[in-house]
């Protein structure tokens, strides 16, 4: 992949009006971080209970959503599918996004694939057939902090069961109606194939709802607690299903890109948007996946050069914003490689696959 220059725009993206965390007015800079989470003050909200085809009520009490950020986002709402305005980087990132997760769920290995002799001859033909099509059908996808439901509505036109939930009501109210002026994502919400749902995580999770993939893009960084946030998805993912996230590491040339220049400077984000210190970097996620959800008991090895560790689950790659193209792309790099440290140094993906 050729280097691209780093502009403002590297780091600029935006989740779903996001169930986060309260942002300061002051941005300190920490030099370390950890997903780990002690004691807390836990604020109640109504939670729906499980229920297949729409939502219900639940009596979980506990949430990393703070109230604050989701007036700030509900604020922003009418902007979601605005192309040109505040949400134009991450509508140009979701088609990237999308790839990514079509190479970690339509392209993994087949856990016994069927061969035999007398079918070698359509070796070639069944792998170009991978990934291709509907390649998410039969499969129940989770969209954490929907927002307007930009990845939702990919998600669903790829055949998959696609549950968007999100803390602002305004953000579920847009989503719902935007999805509802397309008549194939109008049938799909008709018959429970598409549901947005004004809800948490928590909620979900406490409700008993599972999922083959399990999305959360451009929300770890704003959560209040976000080990425990981490722990809340990986509970609902399936056996054989997936975790998948997006997020910001915590460096130098984050905080350059996404606080100085995009929300300071040249205001492309609302101020306030992001705060320094709630950014996660690659191997701190990789660590706590390891260390407090599960490890490789719960979680498959890599399967590339990253296998090589032994403390850390899951893979994370970075996705860089190309100015000439005008479009994000996925970065590459051998595991441990100064090269790939470098793509991973603002914006990155994470992957995670759950044991059957």
């Amino acid at each position: 992949m050729p280097r691209p220059s780093i502009p403002q725009h590297h780091l600029l993206r935006r989740s779903a009006a996001r169930p986060v965390a309260t942002r300061p007015h002051s941005r300190p800079v920490v030099a370390t971080r950890s997903l780990k989470t002690t004691s807390s003050t836990y604020s109640p909200t109504p939670s729906p209970s499980r229920q297949v085809s729409q939502p219900s009520t639940s009596t979980s009490t506990f949430t990393t959503i703070n109230a604050s950020e989701i007036s700030h986002f509900s604020n922003l709402s009418s902007h979601w599918w605005d192309e040109d305005g505040e949400f134009k980087l991450l509508h140009r990132m979701n088609p990237t996004r999308i790839e990514y997760i079509r190479q970690k769920v339509a392209l993994q290995p087949a856990d016994e694939e069927h061969w035999s002799f007398e079918d070698r001859h359509r070796d070639l033909e069944k792998e170009a057939e991978r990934g291709s099509g509907l390649w998410l059908t039969g499969k129940r996808c989770l969209d954490v902090g929907c927002g307007g439901g930009l990845l939702s509505e990919s998600l669903a036109r790829l055949g998959g069961e696609i549950v968007g939930v999100d803390a602002s009501e305004s953000n579920i109210g847009i989503a719902t109606t935007h999805a509802q002026q397309d008549p194939q994502l109008s049938r799909k919400m008709s018959s429970g194939e598409l549901q947005f749902r004004h809800s948490s995580a928590e909620a979900l999770r406490d409700a008993g709802e599972k999922f083959d993939v399990v999305c959360a893009m451009e929300v770890l960084e704003h959560v209040d607690q976000p080990g425990e946030f981490m722990k809340c998805l990986g509970e609902m993912v399936k056996p054989g299903g997936h975790l998948i996230l997006s997020t910001i590491s915590r460096t130098p040339l984050s905080q350059l890109l996404t606080l100085t220049l995009a929300e300071d400077v040249l205001r492309l984000v609302t101020p306030g948007t992001h705060t320094y210190r709630k950014f996660v970097k690659p191997h701190e996620l990789r660590r706590f996946v390891h260390s407090d959800m599960g490890g490789y008991n719960t979680w498959h090895k890599n399967e590339d050069a990253s296998d090589i560790r032994t403390d850390e689950v899951g893979e994370t790659r970075g996705i860089i914003y190309d100015p000439l193209a005008g479009k994000w792309k996925l970065w590459g790099g051998v595991e441990g490689t100064f090269w790939k440290d470098v793509g991973e140094g603002c914006n990155y993906m994470y992957h995670a696959r759950k044991r059957i």
